[in-house]
């Protein structure tokens, strides 16, 4: 299975948000799209990612001043990204020895997606199932 297969599943949406606005406008974005990570987009494209363990880690370091601090301050700006053509399991591997849980998802250079953890759990997941299907169809002609 590929990436390109997940991301038809659930979708190409991904929220964005750009480097400069402070962190109290991330926190308002995070609860709004109910998600646990956010793609920074600049002018030149994916500048970073952010997510609620980043904001939690900050706030503990700084306090409440974190809140009005540009995103871009407690970003991740060393992104790995995989594209659609990569394959659910090489992305798994990755996600696991790298502790990363979510990715974003490039084609030709440009957003097309993000993948989660529990996308890649799900999908291993429907890929077990249909084979324990094709096992116990095969043993019943049998």
């Amino acid at each position: 299975m590929r990436i390109a297969d997940v991301l038809r599943t659930k979708g190409s949406a991904v929220a964005t948000i750009d480097p400069d606005v402070p962190v109290s406008e991330l926190l308002r974005a995070l609860s709004e799209h109910n998600v646990g990570a956010i793609v920074v987009v600049g002018a030149g494209g994916v500048a970073g990612i952010v997510s609620e363990r980043d904001v939690v880690r900050r706030l503990h370091e700084t306090g409440a001043e974190l809140l009005s601090s540009p995103v871009s301050a407690i970003m991740t700006a060393d992104v790995f990204t995989c594209s659609p053509s990569d394959t659910v399991d090489s992305l798994t591997v990755v996600m696991t020895e790298r502790r990363f849980r979510h990715v974003p998802v490039l084609s030709d250079g440009q957003l097309v997606g993000i993948v989660s953890i529990g996308d890649v759990v799900k999908s291993r997941i429907g890929q077990l199932e249909q084979s324990a299907d094709q096992l116990q169809a095969y043993i019943a002609q049998g």
